[in-house]
């Protein structure tokens, strides 16, 4: 009697590896257009303010950038902007939003772990932000940001056109994933595009959960150790990078000009 073969293990999406260097920065710079794009699904757009940056595989002093007042909808890979590490465009045709070198340029240089980060003046995140407050860990989701985020109150209310001010940013992220600029918004990082992005779309909608349940009563906080083990099961880098996937799936689908 032939033995019956042994069942095949569940297929799970992996983080691409690549060949070539050339490979790897169109890898990012399409993650890049798709994650801007998803943004201006979900309404994070706020007239010239938002962005997201992508660490060139290469020149790791340069970053790539989404361009000064262009629609999120709208990015295609070719119009993605490389700054370099004085600020200036290195390729491609557009303006560069001067906050967005000075932040993502000061975040970059102090966290060479990280590849990629995103901040946009989302409704929640700049609600959240005025308040000054870390989240609490109110639910499953927000457990993801358990210990792992900071308060910044420092240069929150100026915008960041100075280089002190996005160092004052970075100083105060450190080490952690995600950080709340004090009457400003959020900002998130990450080792790939799709992580920095997810872990600042589940942050919006965590700080609009904990507005609704402040508003509506006192919530009851999870149970700190719950939190931990919630957050060791659900933070880590390939985590974020999975949760993205449903949503780059759906883009790719939806917008195949972004590839442009």
């Amino acid at each position: 009697m032939a033995t019956p073969p042994a069942p095949s293990r569940p297929r799970i999406s992996l983080p691409p590896t690549f060949d070539t260097v050339e490979a790897e920065r169109r890898h990012r710079k399409e993650r890049l257009a798709g994650a801007l794009r998803i943004f201006g699904r979900l309404g994070f757009s706020e007239g010239l303010a938002g962005h997201i940056t992508a660490r060139d595989p290469e020149r790791t002093d340069h970053f790539w950038v989404n361009p000064l007042g262009m629609n999120f909808r709208h990015v295609r890979v070719s119009d993605l902007l490389l700054i370099g590490p004085d600020g200036e465009v290195v390729e491609g045709e557009r303006a560069v939003n001067l906050a967005a070198v000075v932040i993502h340029a000061a975040v970059h240089d102090a966290r060479p772990d990280i590849m990629a980060a995103a901040h946009a003046h989302s409704v929640y995140g700049k609600a959240w932000s005025a308040l000054g407050r870390p989240l609490d860990p109110l639910t499953q989701d927000s457990c993801v940001f358990f210990e792992d985020h900071v308060v910044v109150e420092e240069g929150g209310g100026r915008v960041v056109f100075e280089k002190e001010g996005g160092q004052a940013l970075a100083r105060g992220l450190g080490s952690h994933k995600a950080a709340i600029h004090r009457n400003h918004g959020h900002f998130t990082v990450g080792q790939t595009v799709d992580e920095a992005a997810w872990w600042f779309i589940t942050m919006e909608r965590s700080c609009q959960a904990q507005l609704l349940a402040e508003a509506a009563g006192t919530p009851h906080l999870i149970d700190a150790d719950d939190a931990r083990y919630t957050r060791d099961q659900t933070a880590s880098p390939f985590a974020g990078w999975l949760s993205f996937q449903p949503l780059w799936d759906d883009i790719v689908r939806t917008d195949p000009d972004l590839f442009d």
